[in-house]
């Protein structure tokens, strides 16, 4: 069965009028750093389907970063024991382009997938320019991360990632 999606207005008007419930599925980082106003958090990764079952309760929207995770997990989604589910379009970069306000809160991290993406850019720009100025050898260092990249993408699990994890910057604040 597919699950039905709305646009960031309709989602507006619904949620504004009382009638729909919006809930983010991203990961926890992610809320933190920006969020739709009145978005309740309730990741993939700890899903909890009998959030949603209410007898009377108004529908429920779900929404990502873009749309995809949504659609990829619609199913999950459409089980959670809503009287009515949907999926918005395009996810919070669908409702900021619409034009609808976000909550930034500039004090938490990025989301990991950047900082993974600015440390390997930066270890890969480092070691060409080492390379260029001091050996050859520090080639095997861009060779490194690419097959780190590689084998994250294959297997699911990123060792940048767990290191970044553990920096200062990513620990929970108490």
């Amino acid at each position: 069965m597919r699950i039905p999606t709305m646009t960031p207005d309709e989602v507006k008007r619904r949620v504004e009028n009382g009638t729909a419930i919006l809930v983010d599925i991203r990961e926890p980082m992610e809320h933190a750093r920006e969020s739709i106003p009145g978005a309740q958090l309730n990741s993939l990764s700890n899903f909890n389907p009998t959030t949603y079952i209410a007898p009377g309760a108004p529908a429920t929207i779900f929404h990502c970063q873009s749309g995809k995770r949504t659609a990829d997990n619609a199913e999950q989604l459409l089980n959670c024991g809503a009287s009515e589910a949907y999926l918005m379009q395009g996810g919070l970069s669908g409702w900021k382009a619409a034009g609808h306000l976000t909550v930034i809160n500039r004090d938490k991290p990025i989301e990991m997938q950047r900082q993974v993406q600015i440390a390997a850019g930066v270890i890969v720009l480092l070691s060409v320019l080492l390379a260029w100025w001091v050996s050859v050898f520090f080639l095997t260092l861009t060779a490194f991360v690419g097959g780190g990249l590689v084998f994250a993408g294959v297997s699911g699990w990123c060792g940048m990632a767990k290191i970044l994890n553990a920096m200062p910057w990513n620990r929970a604040q108490s």
